[in-house]
């Protein structure tokens, strides 16, 4: 069953803008160390940071939470496998709101804009 649906759309320009004002303290608040490498080492890390961001966005909408809710932004890590297919790994809060729930993501993105897209299914 469906528990939750998310979704999330942002300008790249506006990720590269607030990581070129607050640097380190916007990074270290909004992404894992995991993820931080991960769009460090690519060509265009803003457009990696802004997928991963609007991912983050997209499965707090699916949870419902509100950020009032509890939800952290560290609570959600968005990952690559080898072959690039993206999937979110769940910590704190919102791995207890979701129990043993899947959720599957999906993340499109030109130069300027990324969209992404969560479904939280029941097992």
């Amino acid at each position: 069953m469906i528990k939750g649906v998310g979704v999330d759309i942002i300008e790249v320009a506006r990720v590269r803008d607030t990581v070129v004002q607050w640097g380190n303290r916007f990074l270290e608040k909004v992404f894992t160390e995991v993820e931080i490498q991960y769009c460090s080492a690519k060509a265009n890390p803003y457009q990696h940071y802004a997928a991963r961001f609007a991912a983050k966005e997209a499965v707090a909408k699916a949870l419902a939470l509100g950020w009032s809710g509890g939800f952290r932004w560290q609570d959600v890590e968005v990952v690559n496998d080898a072959s690039g297919k993206p999937s979110v790994i769940l910590y704190g809060h919102a791995k207890k709101q979701l129990g043993e729930s899947r959720v599957f993501v999906s993340i499109s993105h030109t130069t300027g804009m990324v969209i992404a897209f969560v479904v939280i299914e029941s097992v």
